[in-house]
């Protein structure tokens, strides 16, 4: 099985401009024109004011460690533990869920600085990644 058989994201009519920026190495996130609110995971309304008006913005692609897990059990061919599965809140305040690289385990810190990096998995989907501020 090829690394390009992975479960890989189905970009939607919500989602297609996230996954288009993450194509080009940049993270775009919702935020609400009517309360300034951004949002992540995208979706049509604001969860603050229930608005419909939204723009895309460039994030800072920087934030710090909220939570992570390591996993050790291998639920697909193609995920080999072990591996870290972080929540990483961006300075735009946003949680995402995504996996830190570069870091061995005992080197995690609730509060550690990140930043993303980008993994090319077909010429279609990047997925954004983190790893740890030097």
């Amino acid at each position: 099985m090829t690394q390009t058989q992975k479960l890989l994201p189905i970009p939607d009519l919500d989602t297609k401009d996230f996954w288009d920026g993450c194509r080009h190495h940049y993270i775009l996130v919702q935020r609400c024109r009517n309360c300034g609110t951004f949002r992540y995971y995208p979706r049509p309304m604001c969860h603050n004011c229930n608005s419909m008006d939204t723009e895309w913005v460039r994030a800072t692609g920087k934030g710090k460690i909220y939570s992570w897990t390591v996993t050790t059990h291998q639920f697909h061919p193609n995920f080999k533990p072990p591996y870290i599965i972080a929540i990483v809140e961006l300075e735009e305040g946003i949680r995402m869920t995504s996996n830190i690289m570069d870091c061995d385990p005992e080197e995690l810190w609730i509060g550690m600085p990140v930043e993303v990096i980008f993994d090319d998995i077909t010429s279609k989907i990047t997925l954004p990644k983190f790893k740890p501020v030097k």
